[in-house]
């Protein structure tokens, strides 16, 4: 059973046993990313998590850690995402206490070299130049940009070239000083390990981590009165792109209701859109949809790389979808059938120890609560076809209809015009 401590300083422990498995993991999140930042230091949090594995007051030396984690044949990794980051690792159980010692290293204290900082600062560009020929990924960038706009929430993850070029080594101490905070902390342990160990070794790991006031990120700011779009001119041989609209936080209660929409719309083989598009226009190899909700915004999204000569066809086709959700009710045999697949899949994918981590470490650092995993099935399995119809309605109208392209064109005005229900 999943359990949850939280420390005098304000830390969360989130213990999640699964004696099914021969491995473990370890998932420290930190409550800082893109969003924390101001526009001086955008794409800080990124670049801080890099460097965390460049040196520790106990591992000095770039490479330790890595050649530690290697020699147990660990699964190890770090991500930053608009409202978090996380560090990881995910072992054989019997090599937990080296792997959480390691982990937590890294997390608790980095010495950021200078040197270090210069080598990563040309790996980070890199990177992003890699996303830039990265069309696929780098549409939904643009997306959120279209979006949001010139505030955090609208920034890329990975920052500018240009102040990645200058922030140095006060930059992250600084800013790891604000947000790198117990109460701002949660430590996840998943899979096959000794709870009393654990607990023991994570208090004594991360007991002294500071407590102080947590540094709010600020509010993000919507407003859209109109269809948008938004295109960059590449020469490529597919054209990708991301339709969507302005949603909810995570914190509404129709999100269940959003996410069915989302997996009948473009979850699976089966359908609505993989049907139309890939099966019937044979327009696409990809095609998709999904939420993201965050702590004060959200958004619906389908995202697809289609023909060129089939670009205008196949945005209207979406908007044809997203119309009939609006109009009509889900039939019982595909609403059971969009059940089934949701289900399915959340229970093959925590089959996993750091799955398990990411399903419980994800839903403390951005609500503060846990919603089992049983739970979850149930209130999938209450959502009716008037709610998800009602939740359609609110998102899939004219005003709120968003574009971004990637391909071979240079006027947006082409797209708004067929950007209507």
């Amino acid at each position: 059973m999943v359990k949850k401590i939280v420390l005098k300083n304000g830390l969360r422990i989130i213990l999640a046993p699964q004696r099914s498995s021969l491995a473990a993991t370890v998932l420290v999140l930190a409550e800082a990313g893109s969003e924390y930042e101001t526009k001086n230091i955008s794409g800080l949090s990124h670049f801080l998590e890099h460097l965390a594995f460049k040196g520790t007051e106990k591992r000095p030396k770039s490479g330790m850690i890595g050649s530690e984690l290697d020699a147990m044949g660990a699964e190890y990794n770090a991500f930053t995402a608009q409202e978090y980051t996380g560090y990881w690792a995910k072992t054989q159980s019997h090599t937990l206490p080296q792997v959480l010692d390691i982990v937590s290293d890294l997390y608790l204290n980095p010495i950021f070299k200078k040197e270090e900082i210069e080598k990563e600062r040309g790996v980070i560009i890199e990177e992003i130049n890699m996303y830039e020929d990265t069309p696929m990924r780098r549409v939904h960038d643009f997306f959120t940009t279209l979006l949001y706009g010139d505030q955090p929430a609208g920034w890329d993850i990975a920052g500018r070239k240009e102040v990645i070029r200058r922030l140095e080594r006060e930059d992250f101490i600084k800013y790891r000083t604000r947000h790198y905070i117990a109460p701002a902390t949660v430590v996840v342990v998943s899979g096959d390990f000794n709870q009393k160990y654990v607990t023991t070794h994570v208090k004594k790991f991360f007991g002294n981590l500071r407590h102080q006031p947590k540094s709010p990120k600020p509010k993000t700011r919507e407003h859209q009165t109109r269809p948008q779009a938004l295109i960059k001119f590449k020469e490529s041989d597919q054209t990708h792109l991301v339709l969507g609209t302005r949603a909810f936080t995570i914190f509404d209660k129709r999100r269940y209701a959003l996410q069915m929409l989302s997996d009948i719309l473009g979850g699976g083989m089966s359908s609505r859109l993989f049907h139309r598009i890939r099966e019937e226009l044979g327009a696409a190899y990809y095609v998709r949809a999904s939420s993201d909700l965050f702590s004060d915004h959200g958004y619906f999204a389908v995202s697809a790389g289609v023909d060129h000569a089939k670009i205008n066809t196949v945005i209207e086709t979406i908007l044809q979808e997203l119309g009939r959700m609006r109009e009509e009710l889900v039939e019982s045999g595909e609403l059971q059938k969009a059940k089934g697949h949701m289900i399915g899949n959340l229970i093959l994918s925590l089959e996993t120890s750091d799955e398990l981590a990411a399903f419980y470490g994800g839903q403390e650092i951005l609500t503060r609560l846990i919603i089992k995993p049983e739970e979850f099935m149930r209130r999938i399995q209450r959502v009716t076809a008037e709610e998800i119809r009602n939740a359609a309605r609110l998102l899939f109208t004219n005003a709120k209809l968003n574009l971004a392209v990637i391909g071979p064109y240079r006027k947006p005005e082409a797209f708004r015009k067929i950007l209507k229900f």
